[in-house]
């Protein structure tokens, strides 16, 4: 890939993200997945980043030259459901 523009390179195919995307966002002071994630939508896509989430990750590590363990990938959150007020003002568990 080094000889390739990195304009062309797209890294999130949901968001429609390239390589070059993600270095002006690292020239800006972006350094985490979740800084990405908010500014650019970076995994946030149908595919929830089961593409793009360990590019993106090595790309954080390359390019601030730091050990792929050190850039975190995004925060895994649980999912919630709505449950109705009277459910709470009855003490029901469902």
């Amino acid at each position: 890939m080094d000889n390739m523009n990195p304009k062309e390179i797209v890294i999130c195919r949901c968001s429609d993200v390239t390589l070059a995307d993600l270095f002006a966002l690292f020239e800006q002071g972006y350094r985490t997945f979740e800084e990405l994630k908010r500014i650019k939508r970076v995994g946030m896509g149908p595919c929830q980043a089961n593409t793009c989430g360990k590019m993106v990750q090595w790309e954080i590590a390359k390019y601030f030259d730091i050990p792929l363990e050190e850039a975190l990938f995004h925060n895994l959150r649980p999912f919630t459901l709505g449950i109705k007020l009277k459910h709470i003002k009855e003490g029901s568990d469902t």
